[in-house]
């Protein structure tokens, strides 16, 4: 991602939540703290409605936003539900490829792929399980993903740029909701991001949940230097079984977090098909994923896990 000299409006809010890593500033664009947890949201709305279309048509159907910036390949986080009085917070982090472009329709249209559509379909099955709940859910697309499944997909900078702003994310939200619980859910390189972060997260973060993971940065469970449970999904069909489980002079990710032997608790994916599949309406692991958030791991279906 690109970014401008000058710290933009859409950054500023996020800035001063604390939710993402800055770049340099000069002292003249320092930003004060925000008052209140939600206080980005009416600056995120503002921008959005400056940005024009489609970016004004989703604030005028009342979503809300902790950041927005549409220069470059875009950041977005949309939060579902009232996060000011959740205690069950669910962060979705994207993987390769993903933009502000493609953060509400998908990647090439494919509606599945989309952050926001994920994000979506989790609330939703959520409060469908606990109609009751205090749950927000976060489509979190606050770090520059890699462009394909070359080079820079096969290193881990962006995923360590990533994982800094992810604490810093869990960090703010442990100060702001001490007695809420946190899942983070990373899909492919997502995952990637979450293992980097783990060692740092607050104890608030009490489970970690890995769909077609591409790896942790360890060849363990274990040595993610958390406490937070980890969880592992991975559709037969999914094309990130073929990746090699190696690190060499800098490139590969490890282990995947599904392999037999990292020490992941298994997800069912019975209703999965392919690498975008999981958080698909019907599908086994959209209901154990909202299982975990919910604290209610242990009605997880073992029988529909697949064979790794």
């Amino acid at each position: 991602m690109r970014w401008r000299p000058t710290v933009r409006t859409g950054v500023a809010g996020l800035l001063a939540l604390g939710l993402m890593v800055p770049p340099p500033a000069r002292p003249a664009e320092a930003v004060s703290p925000a008052t209140g947890f939600v206080a980005a949201y009416p600056t995120m709305a503002a921008a959005m409605r400056s940005a024009g279309g489609p970016y004004a048509d989703w604030v005028a159907a009342g979503r809300s936003f902790l950041a927005f910036d549409p220069h470059g390949d875009g950041l977005a986080v949309e939060v579902l539900g009232d996060l000011g009085s959740a205690d069950r917070i669910a962060v979705l982090v994207p993987g390769v490829d993903s933009t502000l472009r493609d953060f509400d329709r998908g990647l090439g249209g494919v509606r599945r792929r989309a952050p926001a559509v994920q994000a979506r379909a989790l609330h939703e099955e959520i409060r469908a399980l606990r109609p009751g709940a205090r749950v927000a859910v976060l489509a979190w697309l606050g770090y520059d993903t890699p462009d394909g499944l070359g080079r820079a997909a096969a290193r881990a900078e962006h995923a360590r740029a990533g994982a800094a702003a992810l604490v810093e994310l869990a960090r703010t939200l442990a100060r702001h909701r001490p007695g809420a619980t946190v899942t983070l859910v990373g899909h492919s390189y997502g995952a990637l991001v979450l293992g980097l972060a783990a060692a740092e997260l607050p104890p608030q973060v009490t489970d970690l949940v890995t769909l077609a993971g591409v790896g942790m940065g360890v060849d363990r469970a274990a040595g993610l230097g958390t406490g937070a449970r980890v969880w592992a999904a991975e559709a037969p069909d999914d094309w990130i079984r073929r990746l090699p489980p190696v690190r060499v002079f800098g490139f590969g990710h490890g282990v995947r977090p599904a392999s037999p032997g990292f020490g992941a608790r298994p997800l069912p994916v019975s209703g999965v098909t392919g690498h975008d599949g999981y958080l698909v309406p019907g599908s086994a692991t959209l209901h154990a994923t909202a299982l975990v958030t919910l604290g209610a791991s242990g009605r997880i279906d073992t029988t529909a896990v697949t064979s790794r």
